[in-house]
């Protein structure tokens, strides 16, 4: 596939979708449904992702990874590319929910480098090659070393680019904000198609800079129009419209991290819910809920970007 062609078909904004979860922490599957349909009607993203870590794919049951995505598939019925987050912590249950992904129609897997056990490059090169060989379907890297404790250095990337199926890598580019340009430097000579997507908002304007090609935005389910405005800007050279654009995400994303929080789900789901009016729920368990005073910075951040009255 080429860049082109990748463009074409998932576009340029790829959203992780948040899971929504009942008052028992239960997968509600009825308003996934319904944040599916406002996504897609307003033409917040170009492709759906499926289990990522915004929708908190570590803190999911294999079946209900299998269950998100048959559900995306059917409510999306082709009109936006869904794909599916299928990276699990072992090389077996990683294959086992590709594998599952690819019987569902899905034809591109986002797969997170595997975590907890922290694999030298080489166990992460045997990892993502076993995986690839196991499916017909295509493979998109997820480099993301602050909760998998590991990073896909350059020339891994570069040796995995070989690979006819692992076609691009996302990479959360806050960790090195220049490793997008090592990662296209290590594989133009192997793969000059090779696709390279910026994983973190608050790095988009740096990386599309350095050649990324687009975003993995979670903070797309609210500010996706403003995205493509600033990719929009900064291709026609309007670098201060762009600027503008991008700092009122940034700062949005700055309020989601507040008090060190690192996954910011705790508080960009009740963003989600003030702003589209759909409940979907606080983050499952291990993670804290919002208090009032991140609530309330939260508000004030969101009437200051022109989110709410």
């Amino acid at each position: 596939m080429t860049k082109k062609e990748f463009t074409a078909k998932y576009g340029q904004i790829l959203l992780p979708l948040v899971t929504p979860f009942d008052d028992q922490e239960e997968v509600n599957y009825a308003v996934f449904e319904e944040l599916i349909e406002y996504l897609i009607k307003n033409d917040l993203c170009d492709s759906l992702i499926v289990t990522g870590t915004t929708g908190e794919a570590s803190l999911l049951t294999f079946d209900e990874r299998v269950k998100l995505m048959e559900t995306a598939v059917k409510v999306s019925a082709g009109r936006k590319p869904v794909i599916g987050g299928t990276g699990c912590a072992s090389t077996k249950e990683t294959i086992a929910l590709t594998q599952k992904a690819e019987k569902l129609g899905i034809d591109l897997c986002m797969v997170v480098a595997p975590f907890y056990n922290k694999p030298t490059q080489q166990g992460i090169i045997n990892h993502y090659k076993a995986v690839a060989k196991s499916v017909n379907i295509n493979i998109l890297l997820y480099n993301i070393p602050i909760f998998v404790g590991v990073n896909l250095e350059a020339s891994t990337v570069g040796e995995l680019a070989a690979i006819k199926n692992i076609i691009g890598i996302k990479d959360e580019a806050g960790i090195n904000p220049t490793q997008i340009t090592d990662y296209f430097l290590a594989t133009k000579d192997i793969n000059p198609e090779f696709v390279i997507f910026n994983g973190d908002d608050i790095m988009l304007l740096p990386t599309i800079v350095q050649g990324a090609m687009g975003i993995v935005s979670g903070g797309a389910h609210i500010f996706g129009h403003e995205i493509r405005k600033i990719i929009a800007a900064f291709n026609k050279g309007d670098n201060e419209t762009a600027k503008d654009l991008f700092i009122e995400l940034y700062r949005f994303c700055k309020s989601c991290g507040q008090n060190g929080r690192i996954l910011p789900n705790s508080i960009m789901r009740p963003a989600i819910e003030l702003v589209t009016d759909i409940k979907v729920g606080p983050a499952r368990s291990p993670l804290a809920p919002i208090t009032e005073d991140e609530k309330k910075v939260l508000i004030d951040t969101l009437k200051s970007v022109g989110k709410l009255k």
